[in-house]
């Protein structure tokens, strides 16, 4: 069996994301692996034809990175104790973005959730945890919100 050196832990920052984050940790902690974790935020090229000026756009991204990277640092705080661990914000469209940091980063394994944006979002951009799935060259561990330890 391949060895599992380096986990890619790919979370939206919702409440799903522990439940994920838990699967990550156990697997690290039993492989004695390490975790990337990465949220990717919205870029600019997704909202073009919205008809919302690009200054608005710029500032809105701008706001969510830096939202989401305080978020990150406390996140991989709260939930990767005991574990090598690193929160990273990617921006771009998330399922390209996570396959290209997991190349990048030789990861062995990605965990994710299988539930991340809801409505619109997701008829507009798809299924991420779908789209790495199929392009992924390596495993996907997908963690389903409803199976998590507290709901069985």
């Amino acid at each position: 069996m391949k060895e599992i050196k380096k986990i890619l832990c790919a979370v939206d920052l919702s409440e799903h994301s522990t439940a994920v984050a838990e699967y990550a940790v156990l697997l690290a902690k039993s492989f004695g692996a390490s975790v990337v974790v990465v949220y990717t935020a919205p870029s600019l090229s997704q909202y073009v034809g919205f008809h919302v000026p690009p200054n608005t756009i710029e500032n809105f991204v701008g706001e969510i990175v830096t939202g989401a990277e305080k978020s990150m640092d406390e996140f991989v705080a709260a939930h990767f104790s005991g574990v090598t661990a690193k929160g990273q914000v990617l921006i771009g469209y998330a399922a390209e973005e996570i396959l290209n940091r997991a190349h990048d980063e030789r990861v062995d394994l990605i965990v994710m959730g299988t539930h991340g944006r809801k409505g619109i979002d997701r008829i507009l951009f798809g299924s991420v945890a779908e789209k790495v799935v199929k392009n992924a060259d390596m495993p996907v561990l997908t963690i389903r919100p409803t199976l998590t330890e507290d709901n069985q």
